[in-house]
C-alpha cells in the first residue's frame, strides 16, 4: 500500500506524457493538405462539386473521431476507476433498468444518424440538382471494355473507344478514349450503355454514377462545372467482365479556346453525329427497351 501513490503517480506522468504525443502528433498532422481533404484523390477545387464533397466526408470524420474520443474514453476511465480491487467482495451496484440511461443510449445515437442524413441529402440535392440548359452536353456510352463520347450540341464523337491493353508498357494512356471538356462551364454527362452494367467513374471528380443497358439517359446523369484545368483518369467501377480492369478512360479540361479547337478538328475528320443506339450489343436491348416504354407514364 505504501508503494501505490508512488505508482499512480507513474502511470498518470506517462498517461498524461502519451495524450500530450498524440496531441502534438495531431495538430503537426492536420497541417497537410493530405490530411484537410481527408486523404481524397486529387484537389479541393476539381470541380464545382468537389467542395462539397470533401466537407461532408472530412466533416464526418471529424465528428467521428470526436465521438470515439467520448466513447473510448468514458469506456476507459469506467474500466480503471470501477475496476475490482483486491480486498472487494460481492457484486458492484447493479444499474439495469435506469430508464433516463436507457433513454440516453437510444436518444444519441438516433441523434447522430439523423444529423450525418440532414447533411448528407442536404448535399446530394446540391449535387444532383438538373441543370436546365447546360453549356455541354456528352453522350456517354460504356462498352465492353472502353469507351464512347460524343458532345451532342456541336453534333460530333470521338473516335470510337478501343479496350486498352495493359502490358507494362509505357505509352498505354496516350491510345485511351479521351473526353474533351471546357473549364469554367455547365456540363451535363448523359450515360448509358450498350451492353452490360457499368460505372461512370473520373477519379478526381469525386462522383460515380452507374450505367445500364437500355434505359433512357435522361435519368442517369451528372451535372457538373469543371473548375481547374487539368488530365484526369477515369475508369469503369462496376465489374463487367474479363477485361473490366481495362476499361480505362482520360478526361481534359482545358480552355474555351481549346476546346472550340478540338471540336473543330473532330468535325474536319469527318466525326459528326452521335454513335447512337445503332452501335450497341446487347441481345436484350429490344425487350428492356419495351418494358421501360411500358412502365413510363
Amino acid at each position: 500500500m505504501v508503494g501505490a501513490k508512488p505508482l499512480k503517480k507513474h502511470v498518470r506522468r506517462r498517461v498524461t506524457a502519451l495524450l500530450t504525443g498524440l496531441g502534438v502528433l495531431a495538430a503537426l498532422t492536420s497541417c497537410s493538405a493530405e490530411v484537410q481533404r481527408g486523404f481524397l484523390p486529387g484537389e479541393r477545387d476539381t470541380t464545382d462539386n468537389t467542395p462539397l464533397i470533401t466537407d461532408l466526408w472530412v466533416n464526418s470524420w471529424i465528428a467521428a473521431v470526436i465521438i470515439g474520443i467520448i466513447t473510448w474514453g468514458l469506456m476507459i476511465w469506467v474500466i480503471v476507476a470501477y475496476r475490482r480491487r483486491k480486498n472487494t467482495v460481492g457484486f458492484p451496484v447493479q444499474m439495469s433498468y435506469n430508464l433516463p440511461l436507457e433513454v440516453f443510449y437510444l436518444s444519441v445515437p438516433l441523434m447522430i444518424v439523423g444529423v450525418l442524413f440532414i447533411f448528407t441529402d442536404r448535399e446530394q440535392r446540391a449535387i444532383d440538382t438538373r441543370d436546365p440548359n447546360p453549356d455541354v452536353i456528352i453522350d456517354v456510352r460504356g462498352k465492353q471494355w472502353s469507351w464512347d463520347f460524343g458532345y451532342v450540341k456541336e453534333d460530333v464523337h470521338e473516335d470510337p473507344g478501343v479496350q486498352a491493353h495493359l502490358n507494362g508498357e509505357f505509352g498505354t494512356p496516350d491510345r485511351l478514349p479521351t473526353l474533351y471538356l471546357p473549364v469554367g462551364k455547365t456540363v451535363e454527362l448523359q450515360l448509358n450503355s450498350r451492353d452490360v452494367q457499368h460505372s461512370f467513374w473520373v477519379v478526381q471528380f469525386m462522383q460515380k454514377r452507374d450505367m445500364y443497358p437500355g434505359e433512357n439517359q435522361y435519368h442517369r446523369f451528372i451535372n457538373l462545372t469543371p473548375t481547374r484545368t487539368g488530365e484526369f483518369t477515369g475508369k469503369c467501377a462496376e465489374l463487367c467482365g474479363e477485361y473490366h480492369s481495362e476499361m480505362l478512360f482520360r478526361v481534359r479540361v482545358v480552355s474555351q479556346q481549346e476546346y472550340d479547337n478540338h471540336i473543330a478538328e473532330l468535325r474536319a475528320r469527318g466525326n459528326t453525329g452521335i454513335l447512337g443506339d445503332e452501335f450497341d450489343r446487347n441481345p436484350a436491348r429490344p425487350a428492356l427497351e419495351e418494358a421501360q416504354q411500358r412502365t413510363e407514364p
